[in-house]
């Protein structure tokens, strides 16, 4: 392609100093090295150089700044390129220990980690050194706002470049721009991200859990991620206490950062309780919450307060994508599993960092049905979809309609693929939709209670190709392998 359609030494450029960044992050998990074996220290900074080395080399072939404004072609593929680069840098420290002797594993633990699926290859996690345990739950931390936004808040390079790129990362997105310049926006979130984080990392030590756990947890929680430093998740820590304060900030992680926005900084809590998406999405997380409680209570012979309990944070880990697990819901009754299969397909809000097709596009989707029973019954009407008071334009109809057509065409391909692998339909319809909507548990063989290290090796490969389709919402990740992408 002509380099007037992309210049290629910006996006060098930028790549190379969002890889320097990551090759300093590489060595911060080092803090928590003290007494640990000095391959996993060697380890971290090998992977810390070999980074670093990239970041070095991408610089020097871009040797300059870049321009400051950034077409949208080029944005897409600068947050393709900079999530597939950090995924595959992320994994030199794993891939490193002992604990990932195979890069696939390795590669599908980092992917895991930042796209906040939190699926993992490794059975028994505790085995696992604290310097690995705090660079799985900081790549969660890290994903869960997104790497673009936080290097647009800590590497402000592009200008108003950067508006294109927030827009590829983030679909949907551009509305929710809460100051004139996406710089301030971007810092204006990760400040409420880091203070959520610091306030259930306090909680979470107050309420019993050491203060390294408490971390690593605070950063899988906020990121909606799931990496747990217990092999039985949160339920190891076998504390009510801990269990209500997750569900707690899980349900905080799966509403937009800017309803937090208008919140804590506007002071204005009448918006976000009017907001159609917000009260969408915790009717459906009570409703939910109710009929599978029922379903326990009439299967089983739990009392109604462990029930109640149990389904409300099974609930609220799927539906925020989160992936934590009190109990192993493979053992529910199949009605429950579905409810939690739907769940997993809904996700969270818009701008949250839960993933999912998000709660206000299923709304959209049902009202768009509504007025086509409408149209069959007064042919001559003229009716639009309206949101929040505003009317929406066909072209945002057919996006939507386009996004969903794409997520269902993958999670066929991607099933389809995983059966042939010898994989049972179960296991691999719900691997696939575990990953490309970035839960990480699933139903079957990579259930709560189970790994994806079993796996086929391509398996593997597959679901790390859905997970950051999946994170990137499709259009983004997707368009960049089309022939027309590449023409002019």
């Amino acid at each position: 392609m002509s380099a007037a359609l992309i210049d290629y030494r910006t996006i060098s450029w930028i790549i190379g100093a969002f890889m320097a960044a990551l090759a300093a992050l590489m060595l911060t998990p080092l803090v928590f090295a003290a007494g640990q074996d000095t391959i996993v220290i060697g380890a971290f900074l090998k992977g810390a150089g070999v980074t670093l080395g990239a970041a070095a080399l991408l610089l020097l072939i871009g040797f300059r700044r870049p321009r400051q404004e950034m077409r949208p072609r080029e944005a897409m593929l600068l947050v393709v390129l900079v999530w597939v680069m950090t995924c595959l840098l992320g994994a030199l420290p794993l891939w490193f220990t002992p604990h990932y002797p195979a890069f696939t594993d390795a590669l599908f633990e980092s992917t895991s980690g930042f796209t906040t699926t939190g699926a993992s290859v490794i059975d028994d996690v505790e085995a696992l050194s604290r310097p690995v345990h705090l660079w799985r739950s900081l790549s969660h931390w890290l994903g869960g706002m997104g790497i673009i936004l936080l290097g647009l808040a800590v590497l402000p390079l592009l200008g108003h470049g950067g508006n294109a790129m927030y827009r590829a990362e983030f679909s949907g997105s551009s509305s929710e721009r809460l100051r004139p310049r996406i710089l301030e926006t971007a810092r204006s979130l990760w400040r409420i991200y880091l203070l959520l984080t610091v306030l259930e990392f306090l909680l979470l030590m107050f309420a019993g859990m050491g203060a390294f756990e408490a971390l690593c947890h605070a950063f899988s929680t906020l990121g909606t991620g799931g990496f747990s430093t217990r092999n039985a998740s949160i339920a190891g820590f076998q504390s009510e206490t801990i269990e209500y304060i997750v569900i707690l900030f899980m349900l905080l992680g799966g509403i937009s950062f800017a309803q937090h926005y208008r919140l804590l900084v506007e002071r204005r809590p009448r918006p976000v309780m009017r907001d159609y998406e917000v009260r969408s999405y915790l009717a459906i997380t009570a409703v939910a919450t109710l009929v599978i409680a029922l379903s326990l209570l009439v299967s089983s012979d739990a009392g109604f307060e462990p029930a109640l309990r149990a389904a409300l944070f099974q609930t609220v880990s799927i539906a925020t994508t989160t992936g934590f697990a009190t109990a192993d819901y493979t053992l529910w009754q199949p009605f429950a599993q579905l409810v939690l299969l739907v769940l997993m397909f809904v996700g969270g809000c818009t701008g949250s960092t839960a993933s999912g097709l998000k709660v206000a596009r299923i709304i959209f989707l049902l009202k768009l049905v509504q007025r086509e029973f409408r149209r069959f019954t007064e042919p001559l009407g003229v009716f639009r979809i309206r949101m929040q008071g505003s009317v929406i334009p066909d072209q945002a109809i057919c996006g939507l309609l386009n996004l969903v057509f794409l997520s269902l065409l993958l999670m066929l391909v991607a099933s389809l693929l995983l059966t042939a692998m010898g994989m049972d339909l179960l296991t691999a319809i719900s691997s696939v939709m575990a990953s490309q909507f970035n839960v990480g548990p699933g139903l079957g063989e990579v259930g709560p209670t189970s790994s994806y290290g079993d796996l086929p090796m391509p398996a593997k490969w597959v679901l790390i190709f859905c997970m950051i389709a999946g994170r990137l919402e499709f259009y983004t990740f997707l368009v960049v392998l089309t022939p027309v992408f590449w023409r002019r």
